[in-house]
């Protein structure tokens, strides 16, 4: 997955954590003796990516010491130009199984996956909904999964969308768990406790809610009742955003502490979201804070909004620079305006007086 606030450095460093979730996934299966894992969809972020990247992702795939049940998702359908139809899944790992065809597949006697992959970017119904709608109940001492990926219609605000996953229809299926994938923060759904999204085994973005984890699902054929679901952190990478209002220079102290107590920096993407009113010389402070705390992060990305942090010139400001001439009258100019709600006035300003500064 790529991002594009990410430094190259950066971002070669998300693309490995990634690949490390993999082994780290593997790991947690095996201290709490997890039979197999399944993993619900969007496995690679497109069908066409580079081969390195494939091939790394196979050879940690490979490491993990369970059987690992793949499921095509919106990111890699089964299409015509499929990931899982290049060279690298032509022999895949023996312990790695593509979940191709929808409906009933076996793990072993005893454990039925009941699988909904993807073979297109855009189904036009509840392709889940449909591979659990006509079945019967499983064999007595058979657990059976469903497998699925997409947005549930009790959570998304795209009612249009055919897609749709019917909660109600999963409520009702012959199956002890249904295990979701599309949605990246973890999630349980609906009231009976055996539909969840596990959410995505790294961060990727500020608004997801719980991420980061994985489940471990223990099923007991002969229980009626809810298997036990217990969620385990494994990311490393966190996106924080942090509104932040920036009034003089006690704030700008705290905002300064705050960037120095992030635990993690360089797994740490940032976004700070800045308002309020400084002079010039609190606006300088406030960029070397920031200058200063960005090479520290994975990212610090620092949004104003309208209106932002507005710079007010006071009168030590100004007579500090001893500014005469053209540069007087320029100054006084940029300041009237700046006054007037002028955003390129007010840098111009704050670029002039870190000039005057330096030449003094």
């Amino acid at each position: 997955m790529s991002r594009r606030f990410l430094t190259p450095e950066a971002q070669a460093r998300f693309s490995q954590a990634r690949i490390e979730a993999v082994r780290a996934l593997g790991r947690l299966a095996q201290a709490h003796d997890c039979e197999f894992i399944v993993v619900c969809g969007d496995v690679f972020e497109a069908n066409q990516l580079d081969r390195q990247v494939v091939g790394r992702a196979v050879e940690a795939l490979a490491d993990v010491p369970v059987p690992i049940f793949l499921l095509p998702g919106n990111h890699d359908p089964l299409d015509a130009g499929s990931i899982y139809s290049s060279p690298a899944f032509e022999h895949p790992p023996p312990n790695v199984s593509i979940l191709r065809g929808a409906g009933v597949h076996q793990v072993r006697p005893g454990v039925e996956l009941v699988a909904a992959p993807w073979t297109s970017k855009r189904p036009l119904h509840d392709l889940l909904g449909a591979a659990v709608s006509d079945l019967g109940p499983p064999s007595p001492g058979t657990v059976r999964i469903a497998v699925g990926h997409g947005a549930v219609d009790s959570l998304s605000p795209d009612r249009d969308n055919p897609a749709l996953i019917s909660v109600d229809a999963l409520e009702r299926a012959a199956v002890h768990y249904v295990a979701l994938g599309d949605r990246h923060s973890t999630t349980s759904v609906g009231k009976t406790g055996r539909i969840w999204y596990s959410g995505a085994p790294e961060a990727t973005d500020f608004d997801e809610l719980d991420p980061g984890n994985a489940l471990v699902v223990e099923i007991d054929a002969a229980d009626t009742g809810a298997p036990v679901v217990t969620s385990h952190h494994i990311g490393r990478w966190r996106f924080v955003r942090q509104p932040f209002s920036v009034d003089g220079p006690e704030d700008i102290h705290a905002l300064a502490a705050w960037l120095a107590g992030r635990p993690d920096k360089a797994d740490t993407v940032v976004r700070l979201d800045l308002a309020g009113g400084v002079s010039l010389a609190e606006r300088v402070r406030l960029d070397a804070v920031l200058d200063q705390a960005r090479p520290l992060f994975g990212a610090l990305d620092v949004w104003e909004p309208a209106g932002g942090v507005v710079v007010l010139p006071d009168e030590a400001d100004l007579s500090e620079l001893g500014l005469a001439g053209f540069a007087h009258e320029a100054l006084a100019e940029l300041e009237t305006a700046g006054r007037a709600g002028d955003e390129e006035a007010r840098d111009a300003l704050s670029l002039l007086y870190r000039l005057a500064r330096g030449a003094a």
